[in-house]
């Protein structure tokens, strides 16, 4: 069961996604520059989003990315795709196409937590660094859905295997 190619409208989400993002840390090295000031603020600021208020989005984001790796991991392992993230670097035919489904289906997740960390940085610091709302929109959207769908892939390729063979679990 291979996956259709995305919609017109998810694609251009996507790029649109991508773009901001980019836009956003290239403004946030701009306006603030890259020191060892910064490096540590921002190191601060990531932990010290743990607690106070909008915690509940280190769950819910990290939750959103599970759904779909989920979703996507067991439509990998069903077509017999090989581990996600590692055939998307490494397998010079088709890295591309792998990453750019991976970007696809967190772009949704990324432009909901850029959102809700422009609002958290509002409401504790009344300033606004888009390089940090960035990268905690990558930490807790990107990295989880990656490695939720390379755990799912792998757990239901064997599965699969299992029950092609006749095996136990």
């Amino acid at each position: 069961m291979a996956r259709s190619a995305p919609i017109p409208l998810e694609q251009a989400m996507t790029w649109v996604v991508v773009a901001l993002a980019l836009a956003l840390v290239g403004w946030g090295f701009f306006k603030h520059g890259l020191s060892t000031e910064v490096h540590q603020r921002f190191w601060a600021d990531i932990f010290g989003r743990t607690d106070g208020p909008m915690t509940f989005r280190f769950f819910l984001q990290p939750t959103m990315a599970a759904i779909a790796a989920v979703h996507d991991g067991l439509r990998d392992a069903r077509s017999g795709h090989k581990a996600f993230f590692w055939t998307a670097l490494w397998d010079p035919s088709q890295p591309a196409g792998r990453l750019r489904e991976g970007l696809t289906a967190t772009a949704r997740i990324m432009l909901l937590g850029i959102a809700m960390d422009v609002l958290y940085q509002h409401q504790v610091f009344d300033r606004f660094y888009p390089a940090e709302a960035v990268m905690i929109a990558i930490l807790l959207a990107v990295v989880p859905y990656f490695i939720v769908r390379w755990l799912v892939e792998l757990v239901a390729r064997r599965k699969l295997r299992h029950a092609n063979t006749g095996d136990g679990p």
